[in-house]
């Protein structure tokens, strides 16, 4: 099937505009006719929430956290773009559009970035008006600094803490229209299961995660915003909360997974250490900005003390490789300069898997109380969990799965192939394309829930009738018995390994055969590999407690059982996708020099997959991607 994205037609600069204008809207007395079920409530989440409970519709939200307050979006620290142009550095609403475009490797939807782009400075105004702590510069503008894969600064930030002070100003508006009660906020929910009564959503089954009590609840329309889903790889950046469950329920009652493989390893991250590590953590890209990246030039002296090391035995590699961009390349390439230069034996630190992030030249240039003042929670946090003090040597650093440029596929409206279920942020495929920039995913989940969900929700809210479908509906008890009989048969099974060996089990065939780079043997491999787990699972595993108390081990039970499911049509869209793009690089298809060699003839379009059952293959569907505004050309940033 050849899918339509809806996306306006026409000059680029005023689609949005124009699109607006010929949406319908909903009369104000007749939104509070309407109940609207928000599903995870970080940026997108709770800002969709607390906007429509302003606008007066009926909502409900639903996170499996004790509060909003401790969505993954809390840990986002470098910064979020906008074009404002503050800096007066050439930046634009066209500049940040084709920066994201071309990052992307142009495999996402024109239309969808433009949009992207240009709210993208409301929400720098939305997040003073509430309050966010932006750091300014001497005269008291916002401060802007630079991120991966863009030669302007458009990046505001609040020291090393953006994503928490931008999660505040959302958790203060919802938690108003909590206090309005136009919202009702249910936490320590978990979705299990979306409603769908002929062919279009209306509702979602959840468990209490406290009294372990399956719950129904009916609404008019069912908005995910539940994050990515990275924790495929075991470890990670994201919480270990973090899963793919949602969508993937989703994904098995009809909607379309689109790109799966895109998955993006972020360069900056505190390499592991140990077998038993749970998580990994993140150093914010922005540290890329005065810090400069580098290995020895010789395999033997890296057991050396980095100081002892002279200037000219070091190879600066991203600024030898990259003059143009240097150590602000974007992060897919960043990532795998870092894996070219371990795997070539330079690897630094204990597990050789680790390169230096060398802030001693910003030091020397501006001091380092300035380098402090910008950083200065970074390198507090890297020195409790390495203890290194990242002033007096350099950083090590290494990539790590860190975000999902796929999702559910969307149309221009925000919604999924199933009427009545919209997906918002990083849940959905829209605007990252195969890569995603630094500091654009809390653009895109703010974007989505302040500014695109209000007006296209409306549109379809104008043509429905409200209330039809209620929690009577025996379509809610089907969804409720299949729920308690998944949850019976895994406490059932009373095996020998635990949920999070098998987790990690998975993880390692995800990191080396999925993981930065990907072939057609390592591809096949894993989806042999697999379905071997997954059976492993079902019959091995061993969750205890009971089904009606806390019990975190079948929480966690309940998530890698769809990871099990998910990571198979996540390999099999890796293998069909004969190119190398962003995120996705197959070694087949690289070019003399070791960069990704797109293929456009036959790949250049969104692949979404329908879920046939499992031990089915999945059926594809394809949305064409035109590109009228910025040229199909090869990604350079030499």
């Amino acid at each position: 099937m050849i899918l339509d994205g809806k996306a306006p037609t026409g000059p680029i600069e005023t689609s949005w505009d124009r699109h607006r204008f010929d949406m319908k809207l909903v009369n104000p007395a007749n939104k509070r006719k309407f109940k609207i079920l928000v599903v995870g409530t970080g940026l997108a989440g709770g800002a969709a929430a607390a906007t429509l409970g302003e606008l007066g519709y009926n909502v409900e939200a639903f996170c499996y956290q004790d509060s909003p307050r401790r969505a993954h979006s809390i840990a986002a620290q470098g910064g979020i773009n906008a074009a404002k142009n503050y800096p007066s550095d050439g930046d634009s609403i066209y500049r940040l559009f084709y920066d994201t475009v071309k990052g992307g490797d142009f495999r996402a939807r024109e239309a969808d970035v433009w949009r992207l782009a240009q709210v993208s400075n409301n929400i720098i105004d939305q997040c003073v008006a509430q309050g966010v702590p932006f750091a300014r510069d001497y005269a008291g503008y916002l401060d802007n600094r630079s991120f991966g894969g863009a030669q302007v600064s458009r990046t505001f930030y609040a020291r090393g803490q953006t994503g928490q002070q931008l999660l505040l100003g959302a958790y203060s508006a919802l938690s108003r229209q909590i206090k309005n009660k136009t919202v009702k906020m249910f936490a320590r929910r978990e979705m299990l299961d979306l409603v769908v009564v002929d062919g279009v959503a209306k509702g979602i089954t959840c468990r209490n995660l406290i009294t372990g009590e399956i719950e129904s609840y009916w609404g008019d329309a069912v908005i995910l915003a539940t994050g990515g889903f990275v924790n495929v790889f075991y470890l990670s950046t994201n919480a270990m909360g973090c899963s793919a469950t949602a969508i993937w329920k989703a994904t098995k009652k009809g909607a379309y997974m689109a790109n799966p493989c895109y998955t993006q390893i972020h360069p900056t991250c505190i390499p592991q250490h140990g077998d038993k590590q749970s998580k990994l953590t993140l150093m914010s890209e922005s540290l890329r900005n005065d810090g400069r990246v580098w290995v020895p030039k010789r395999a033997e002296d890296c057991g050396k003390h980095p100081n002892q090391i002279a200037e000219e035995d070091r190879d600066y590699y991203l600024e030898r490789k990259y003059p143009s961009f240097g150590n602000l390349a974007p992060r897919d390439i960043a990532s795998r300069a870092a894996k070219e230069q371990c795997d070539d034996g330079r690897g630094v630190g204990d597990t050789k898997r680790g390169v230096y992030l060398d802030f001693q030249a910003a030091i020397d240039r501006v001091g380092q109380p300035l380098i402090q003042q910008r950083y200065g929670n970074l390198f507090d946090m890297y020195e409790k969990i390495t203890d290194e003090n990242g002033y007096e040597r350099p950083m090590r650093i290494y990539p790590a799965p860190h975000y999902s440029m796929g999702g559910l596929w969307v149309d221009y409206h925000c919604m999924s192939n199933i009427p009545g279920l919209f997906v918002l942020g990083e849940a959905n495929f829209s605007v990252h394309g195969a890569n995603r920039l630094g500091a654009s995913a809390l653009m895109q989940g703010l974007a989505d829930g302040y500014f695109v969900i209000p007006y296209t929700i409306a549109q379809y809210m104008a043509s429905i009738t409200p209330g039809q479908i209620k929690e009577d509906h025996p379509e809610f008890k089907k969804s409720a018995e299949e729920v308690k009989g998944q949850i019976d048969k895994m406490l059932s099974i009373k095996g020998k390994k635990t949920v999070g060996e098998l987790h990690r089990e998975l993880g390692s065939v995800m990191w080396e055969d999925v993981g930065m780079a990907r072939s057609d043997a390592s591809l096949k491999h894993a989806l042999q590999r697999i379905p071997e787990i997954r059976d492993e699972f079902w019959n091995n595993v061993n969750v205890t407690g009971t089904a009606g108390e806390l019990n975190q081990q079948l929480e966690n039970a309940g998530r890698l059982a769809d990871f099990l499911e998910f990571a198979e049509m996540m390999t099999k869209d890796a293998l069909h996708r004969e190119e190398s793009c962003g995120g996705h690089f197959r070694t087949e298809h690289q070019t003399e020099d070791g960069e990704a060699m797109r293929d456009d003839e036959n790949f250049c379009y969104a692949a979404a997959w329908e879920f046939k059952g499992v031990d089915n293959e999945p059926e594809l569907h394809k949305e064409p991607l035109k590109f009228e505004n910025v040229k199909l050309a090869v990604r350079s940033y030499k």
